[in-house]
Parts: C-alpha cells; structure tokens; sequence
C-alpha cells in the first residue's frame, strides 16, 4: 500500500480527493491537513510515502511545506495538486524538491496514477504548465523584491511596506522601481499582481 497525505485548506476539496483516492487498492490516505505548517510533523507522524499539497494554504503555503519536507531529509514525496496553475508556481515548487505537480481538474484516475509514479520515483508535471513554464522563462524578481511585493500585494502605502520587511522607505522604493522595469508595469500595484499571476510571489 502507498501511504498518502493530503493536505488542502478547503474541507470539501480535501475530502473529495480522499474518497477517490480511498476508491484505489493500493492507496491509503493515512493523514489529511488543513493548514501547511501541520503538513512535517503529520509525515513524520504517519510515514506518508506521498504528500499531496495544495499551494495556498494558511500557515505554510504548500510550496514551502514541500522545501520543510525535503530538507528533514524525509524520503517521503511531494506531489502539488492546485487551483493554480501558474508557470512560476512549477519551477518554485521543483526548486523546493516537489516531485511532480498537477492541476486539481485532472481526472480521478490520472490523480491516482499520479501518487503512483511519483511514488516510483518519477517525476510528473503537468504538460501544459510545463510548457507555459519554460516560455515564462526564470523569475527574474530577487527574493528582496519578492519580500516587498507580496507585503505591496494588499495595497498598503511604502511607510507600512517598509515596516513589514524591515528596511527603509528609500530602499523598499528601489526594490518596487526594480520589480516595476522587470516585469514592465507602471505601478507597484500592478507589478505585485504581474509577479502574483506568474506564480513568482
């Protein structure tokens, strides 16, 4: 048996995916998360040999829950099932040691087939998002500028931007003016979405 953990901040999406993958005979959802900083301690826990995560979920996204796991040295594996298909969120996730990502429209079966292979050391993207990725190219955002534009995202002014990641106002200004030529946007408004959109946030 494959011992599974699914974690996804909505109730119903994560029970709709431990009743189909409960259908399969070699698949045992041993462990289920709401939030993405329970996602470690429940595959130390349970010995999950597959974490299926979402990417956004309070806590710890599940990009970042994925990076915790790979550097425990846990041999368990990390397949990213999202809403979000956006080229940036792959590479991100690869980076942080995800061995596959699918998108949550992906039949039932192939979900299934999914775990699987990942489980058998393969390593399995989705064929679109994979593509879009290598277009999109690498984010080209440093993570200073990253830091400033996801604190920028909820619209708040430079003085609070500047508190938020602890630097001044003039710097936090260079980083946005930065962020702004890279992703070829006017304001810091639109380059945080621009960069939110990609999946480089």
């Amino acid at each position: 048996m494959i011992r599974v953990l699914v974690a996804d901040d909505q109730a119903l999406v994560r029970g709709a995916i431990i009743t189909l993958l409960g259908l399969e005979p070699d698949l045992e959802v041993v462990a289920e998360a709401g939030r993405g900083d329970e996602v470690l301690e429940l595959v130390r826990l349970h010995r999950a040999d597959v974490a299926l995560l979402d990417v956004e979920m309070p806590g710890l996204d599940g990009i970042e829950a994925c990076r915790a796991v790979t550097e425990a040295g846990l041999p368990t594996r990390v397949l990213i099932v999202t809403t979000f298909g956006r080229p940036g969120f792959v590479r991100r996730a690869l980076e942080a040691g995800a061995a596959g990502f699918v998108v949550k429209d992906t039949p039932a079966s192939e979900l299934a087939d999914a775990v699987r292979r990942v489980h058998a050391g393969e390593r399995v993207v989705d064929g679109a998002l994979a593509a879009e990725s290598l277009i999109e190219g690498a984010n080209p955002l440093t993570p200073r500028e990253q830091d400033v534009l996801r604190v920028a995202l909820a619209g708040a002014p430079i003085s609070v931007v500047a508190r938020g990641v602890h630097l001044s106002e003039g710097t936090v200004r260079n980083y946005l003016s930065s962020a702004m030529a890279k992703t070829g946007t006017s304001t810091r408004a639109e380059a945080a979405i621009h960069a939110r959109d990609r999946g480089w946030l």
